[in-house]
């Protein structure tokens, strides 16, 4: 029995680590403020998102990077994205970035499935 709970249990924590895009693009609204994506994206108050997901941090010409965010040597890879976005401030301390984060891990992994499809 204690078998059958543990693996319901590790498909219910995979199943929620794969998140959804349509909430993904939902909650991506809040970040909207501050940063575009799509065919017209461009840096504003933040840099434009698209391809984000193995690109170098501070790599776009649009827009005007901390030095923090410069030397950071980051790639954003899924890893570093879920890190950034639960603390930006600990993952690039001294980033201009200003929000406190997400606890939230469904909506953290949301998020991240919706910035997978961003080309």
């Amino acid at each position: 029995m204690k078998r059958y709970i543990l693996l319901a249990l590790l498909a219910a924590g995979q199943a929620a680590a794969a998140g959804d895009a349509k909430v993904g693009a939902v909650l991506f609204k809040r970040c909207a403020s501050c940063h575009q994506v799509g065919p017209y994206a461009q840096g504003g108050f933040g840099p434009q998102l698209n391809g984000i997901i193995g690109r170098h941090a501070a790599s776009t010409r649009d827009y005007k990077y901390s030095e923090a965010m410069k030397k950071s040597g980051l790639v954003w890879d899924e890893k570093t994205l879920a890190a950034y976005l639960r603390a930006p401030h600990d993952v690039v301390p001294g980033t201009s970035m200003r929000f406190w984060g997400i606890k939230d891990e469904q909506q953290v992994a949301d998020l991240l499935s919706f910035m997978r499809t961003l080309k």
